[in-house]
């Protein structure tokens, strides 16, 4: 599909914001299938059990409402495309497209505006850097996953003759590195310093840039990178306070808590919060010492149905989570590898199994060794069996693997944070933060 950007501003009437100065700076972070049952899980899990009083997080301090969610038609339940062009152009569409409206009409997007106001721009994501959320924000498409269109679209998509985004930080250089169009090379041509090397994050010290530091995603936190997203933000706002002078729009995403929540894998999805907590704090930290910035975070939707406690037993144990060392595809990997099964599962689970339940994991096991191929069924029901054991011992519930159209909250700290309290639907985020970039 062509596209063509619409240079005149859009018009955001039914939430304008009246006497409001604007911040000079905005953060916006967006965790993807982030539903209240995460952040109150992740109140529970971080929880110094040594104390009476439970804790509070970075949620619970900057909490200040609730989203609803929905998409432009009658399915009531969005997808992570929907949800994040509602929350970066304050319009909703249909679920798969990616900053267009429902006749597939190019929108304008906050970063857009704010580029076009003189504003230095970032985006970071855990995920490839041309997946829904961040795409949302400067590129427009009829579908999700023309990935290479997408990625395109961040050459082709230019603002007043530039490129829209300053920095660029997250996976998928395999989009970016094709036969038919190595856009690293353009970027390189256009000025931007490119890093491919996660390692040497910290020798991208001026802007424009662009990180891509996997092939496509990042692996998940529990497995890898536990804390990948966090400084990712924290170059993100040194690089950005060198290029403050006009203001800055960065929206930083925590990616894979969806994939987890998507995997139904509790201790995976505890981890991906871990590191998005981590970063909404440097986030904070930011704000502490650079009072005209807004920090707003949300969520574009809720995954998996997650509750805390199932079974009709009214108990969570976030202890035995806390004792999971792997994602449950990892962990069913290493049970395939491994000449002591029990071992294994307890070194990377800390979970004690009865005698049934070794006699049937050791059984699935050995079914899914006996398969050739790396996709089969017999595979897949081993990974499932394992994270149906890690919900089981923790008493986590999950009803579904897809999305849920539960309201999402809001986070708000810093200048212009008030106007974000209360109940909204994401399209009023998106039309007080353009708003803002507008003044």
């Amino acid at each position: 599909m062509k596209k063509s950007l619409i240079a005149s501003a859009v018009l955001f009437s039914s939430t304008a914001i009246a006497n409001v100065e604007a911040p000079k700076n905005i953060i916006y972070m967006i965790g993807d299938g982030m539903g209240p049952a995460y952040t109150a899980g992740y109140r529970y899990y971080m929880d110094d059990p040594s104390t009476k009083v439970v804790e509070k997080t970075i949620f619970d301090e900057l909490f200040v409402g609730m989203a609803r969610t929905s998409p432009d038609d009658d399915t009531v339940v969005t997808d992570s495309a929907a949800g994040a062009t509602a929350l970066s152009t304050a319009t909703k569409s249909y679920n798969g497209a990616i900053a267009v409206d429902t006749d597939k009409k190019p929108l304008t997007t906050m970063l857009q505006i704010a580029k076009s106001k003189g504003l230095t721009t970032a985006l970071v994501a855990t995920s490839q850097i041309n997946h829904a959320t961040p795409a949302s924000f400067a590129a427009h498409n009829e579908y999700r996953r023309n990935y290479n269109e997408i990625a395109d679209d961040y050459i082709d998509v230019k603002i007043n003759g530039k490129l829209a985004v300053d920095l660029l930080l997250g996976g998928g250089y395999k989009y970016f590195i094709r036969e038919d169009r190595d856009l690293v090379s353009e970027f390189k041509q256009a000025g931007y310093h490119y890093e491919s090397d996660f390692d040497k994050l910290n020798t991208i010290n001026s802007l424009p840039a662009i990180g891509l530091f996997k092939e496509t995603a990042f692996a998940y936190a529990i497995d890898q990178y536990p804390t990948r997203l966090s400084d990712m933000a924290e170059q993100t706002f040194s690089l950005l306070d060198k290029n403050k002078e006009n203001g800055f729009f960065v929206m930083l995403e925590g990616s894979q808590i969806d994939w987890c929540g998507h995997a139904n894998d509790v201790a995976c999805a505890m981890a991906e919060m871990d590191d998005f907590a981590n970063a909404i704090k440097k986030a904070k930290h930011y704000v502490d010492s650079n009072p005209d910035t807004l920090l707003v975070v949300t969520a574009d939707h809720s995954t998996g149905g997650l509750t805390l406690g199932a079974n009709g037993d009214y108990s969570w144990h976030t202890n035995v989570i806390k004792g999971v060392k792997a994602s449950g595809s990892k962990i069913a990997k290493a049970l395939m590898k491994s000449d002591n099964l029990l071992s294994t599962w307890q070194d990377k689970t800390a979970i004690t199994l009865d005698k049934d339940q070794a006699e049937l994991l050791a059984n699935k096991v050995i079914t899914a060794k006996n398969e050739k191929s790396d996709e089969t069924s017999a595979k897949k029901q081993l990974v499932e069996h394992v994270k149906m054991l890690i919900s089981k011992a923790s008493n986590t519930g999950w009803t579904t693997s897809g999305h849920t159209a539960i309201d999402v909250p809001i986070l708000a700290y810093g200048k212009g944070a008030d106007e974000f309290r209360g109940h909204l639907d994401n399209t009023e985020i998106a039309s007080k933060l353009i708003n803002f970039i507008k003044q």
